[in-house]
């Protein structure tokens, strides 16, 4: 898809983290950066006289304009070269930018890293757009070791194509290994349960490449969660059942969601043509 990265700014640092992640990511597949500013309607009374809406924009759009500006600085600091266009939409930050991702090759947001046990804003705000939106979704969260592998987590087993697909072009651009967490284990890679490996195709076309498959003791999550600490990036597929797209996978992509110590993209598996 030729359709812009997508990164919701309100011009927190994490916010700013986003811009910075989302502009490597534009610039690595070629296409246009698009910083939304989403200002949700006021909720407290407005005195006498004063229309609500703000129709000259001066409170809404100079903080609005400020963190654009800023988000603009950094993009260009991370990718040069990258095309930036920028918007202020009225709305609720997660309706706009699940209505503005249904034309994005790829939506990304930042978290304010609720603590382990919590469920932040965020995460859930990453699960709705994982749910309803439009592209794929990269949450920016935690401390990503920047030469750790980038993790492919696999529902039951089952690799979701689309998800592994995005997990071997991040790590051949980030010259990272793919580490697949399947709860199979694996001799050099490749799986030991005598059927054709479903990685076959992608290791042809990223020869660079390293596949690892480890074996891990415990749940899927607590998994996950370990290999998320020295990781670059986890990558989890969606599915949908009944004709519908779950908003995650299985608890596994919720534990990601929530607890990972490194960005978490989110890849649908399959999208609605309707």
């Amino acid at each position: 898809m030729d359709g812009p990265v997508l990164v919701g700014v309100d011009g927190s640092t994490t916010s700013m983290a986003a811009v910075e992640c989302a502009a490597w990511e534009a610039d690595r597949t070629g296409v246009e950066l698009r910083l939304v500013y989403a200002c949700d309607w006021p909720a407290a009374p407005v005195a006498p006289g004063v229309p609500p809406w703000d129709p000259g924009g001066a409170r809404t759009h100079r903080p609005a304009h400020a963190g654009l500006a800023e988000a603009r600085r950094r993009a260009r600091a991370v990718a040069p070269g990258v095309r930036v266009s920028h918007a202020v939409l009225m709305g609720d930050p997660a309706a706009v930018l699940e209505s503005e991702s249904r034309g994005a090759s790829l939506t990304v947001i930042g978290s304010r890293n609720a603590p382990r046990s919590g469920h932040g804003r965020r995460g859930s705000v990453a699960a709705r757009l994982a749910a309803h939106g439009g592209s794929p979704v990269l949450m920016v969260r935690g401390g990503p070791d920047p030469n750790g592998p980038v993790v492919l987590s696999c529902n039951n087993g089952q690799v979701a194509v689309r998800a592994a697909e995005f997990a071997f072009a991040e790590a051949s651009a980030r010259t990272a290994d793919v580490v697949v967490l399947d709860g199979l284990g694996a001799r050099d890679g490749r799986p030991r349960t005598g059927s054709p490996d479903p990685l076959a195709a992608l290791r042809q076309r990223y020869p660079d490449v390293v596949v690892r498959r480890p074996r891990f003791r415990g749940s899927g999550r607590r998994a996950v969660v370990e290999a998320s600490g020295a990781a670059q990036l986890v990558v989890i597929g969606t599915s949908r059942r009944g004709g519908r797209r779950t908003a995650l996978p299985d608890a596994v992509g919720r534990a990601a969601l929530r607890q990972a110590e490194c960005p978490v993209a989110v890849i649908p598996e399959h999208r609605d043509t309707r």
